[in-house]
């Protein structure tokens, strides 16, 4: 995906032209039929069946987007497969190509992202003779300590070993997306930074949840599907699109949170931003004022996502789209008429990359 992609488009082999026999003297020779198209997932399969050396790895990864030019290899930019591939190569010795399950745009996180690669153990000392594949364990310390000698901002979460036919991309069954949006007046922390979609005016999540409902199902999603999106049909089932107010992720409690003495519920943490004496939550006055060096919070916002598979950009124009229902330039009739437009001049603008983090891609694993 770019930050969302269409996941399973297969594209169609180009049909020969037969051009007609010119009148010359050279006999004309029969056109040779094309042998049938196999699918890249059984003939990389077997290939693997040809080398019992050849292990494929499952792999998990995450990473923060911030400084990767997307998930894509690209010559001169930084990206994730780029730097799996160099690490990797480091470890084993030779290059081996990685297979992402989900595209990702520049700027766009992920909480795990899946690929698959094959991996053929050759000793070291006895060029030449193949090894019994690493355990899975193995495989995931050496991958993380070449990249954590590079930026640090990507890591092997979890490796499992699969049979040869097993696509990390072909297999997915769903994908779910995280969109966090930060609600309030003042600038972000620092921590924040490329981290949250910053919206200064308050959130009606009441009106984001109606609104929600509108497009969740079995629908022509045109109205959110970018210019250059290759998928074949606009035609999409979203299982799921959800709003939730969480704490921040840097949260730490206040004075008056810290002398209570109970455990504090989500209602209780926020209530800074509810109640009518919010101020005495998010921050400690004295006599004089307010404490010195104390930042005010903000609300933090989640959007979830999930369907086995996303249109390029679907789920930033529909965050784009729920975010102006929630400062209330749109209403949830107007998201219904935007879906039914069937264009994407009809939503709103798109909310940017920085906010959106691939959550989890889900398998029926063997």
């Amino acid at each position: 995906m770019s930050d969302e992609r269409e996941e399973d488009r297969h594209p169609s082999p180009p049909k020969r032209q037969l051009s007609p026999s010119p009148d010359t003297t050279r006999p004309t020779k029969l056109p040779k039929s094309e042998p049938p198209r196999v699918p890249a997932e059984q003939s990389e399969a077997a290939m693997g069946q040809r080398n019992p050396g050849l292990q494929r790895y499952l792999v998990a990864v995450e990473y923060i987007g911030t400084r990767f030019s997307g998930s894509q290899k690209q010559p001169t930019c930084r990206t994730v497969v780029g730097a799996l591939e160099e690490a990797f190569q480091k470890f084993i010795g030779q290059p081996v190509p990685v297979h992402c399950s989900s595209r990702t745009d520049a700027g766009v996180h992920a909480l795990s992202n899946v690929c698959h690669v094959d991996v053929e153990r050759i000793s070291k000392r006895k060029p030449g003779e193949v090894l019994p594949p690493h355990d899975p364990g193995v495989v995931r310390r050496a991958v993380n300590h070449f990249l954590q000698k590079n930026e640090g901002d990507i890591m092997v979460t979890d490796v499992r070993c699969v049979p040869p036919d097993f696509h990390a991309r072909f297999k997915a069954l769903e994908r779910t997306y995280h969109y966090r949006i930060l609600s309030g007046p003042d600038t972000l922390s620092a921590f924040e930074k490329d981290r949250a979609w910053h919206v200064p005016e308050d959130l009606d999540i009441e009106a984001m949840k109606r609104a929600c409902s509108i497009l969740v199902g079995h629908h022509d999603f045109s109205s959110f599907r970018a210019a250059g999106c290759q998928a074949n049909s606009p035609m999409r089932t979203l299982d799921e699109l959800a709003v939730t107010e969480m704490l921040p992720a840097l949260y730490f409690p206040s004075i008056m949170e810290r002398s209570s003495k109970k455990l504090l519920d989500l209602d209780a943490c926020r209530s800074f931003s509810t109640s009518s004496d919010a101020s005495d939550v998010k921050t400690v006055k004295s006599e004089n004022g307010q404490e010195f060096g104390h930042r005010p919070r903000h609300r933090c916002f989640v959007v979830t996502a999930r369907a086995r598979s996303f249109l390029y950009h679907q789920v930033r124009l529909m965050v784009g789209v729920l975010k102006s229902v929630g400062i209330g330039d749109l209403t949830v009739s107007d998201v219904e008429m935007i879906l039914d437009a069937k264009t994407v001049t009809a939503a709103s603008p798109m909310a940017p990359a920085c906010g959106l983090y691939l959550g989890n891609v889900k398998y029926d694993l063997p």
